[in-house]
């Protein structure tokens, strides 16, 4: 079985995978799109965290991992417990290029862009959001900064975070001084 990783569970999967290879997603972009009520915000203070927001033409570039399969339930009952617990995300199965040539079907949790926690906001108010957020995982800041700092380290680039891991660098220190 094959996991589709694109924010978090690229720094911290929470499972020992046989391998792992750059992959990419066609068709879904990375994206902050969810409110986080848990994990990185509160009801009353909702975060941001990242989703896949289905959009043609868009390529998401993240981590593919295999898991051995006498853990295949172990890790998908393990995955589901993480990431389903608003139900803003949908378990799906997608097809993902790995970076020797091979495709492989991969779980993936994407957004549902029906949920209430779907949010389409430009980045200065994603930043603002990110900058300050607070949830029962930490700082909404410190998941933005591992999982840009985890795509460099990876090679992949991803604009985006990389404006927002400024900016909300910028807003942190200005609101320090």
């Amino acid at each position: 079985m094959w996991v589709f990783g694109y924010g978090s569970l690229i720094w911290n999967p929470g499972f020992t995978p046989v391998e792992t290879a750059i992959a990419t997603l066609s068709g879904w972009a990375r994206s902050f799109c969810m409110r986080s009520i848990h994990h990185r915000g509160t009801p009353e203070d909702p975060g941001l965290v990242l989703a896949l927001d289905e959009m043609e033409g868009a390529e998401c570039h993240g981590v593919a991992f295999c898991v051995a399969e006498p853990e295949r339930i172990r890790v998908l009952e393990y995955l589901r417990e993480r990431e389903l617990v608003s139900s803003a995300y949908l378990e799906t199965w997608q097809q993902v290029r790995l970076a020797d040539g091979r495709t492989v079907q991969a779980v993936t949790y994407v957004i549902d862009p029906a949920h209430v926690q779907y949010c389409a906001l430009a980045l200065e108010e994603q930043a603002e959001i990110i900058a300050s957020a607070h949830g029962g995982r930490g700082p909404n800041h410190e998941y933005l900064t591992n999982t840009a700092d985890h795509l460099a380290e990876l090679g992949i680039e991803d604009t985006d975070l990389t404006y927002l891991a400024r900016r909300v660098r910028s807003l942190r220190d200005n609101s320090l001084a």
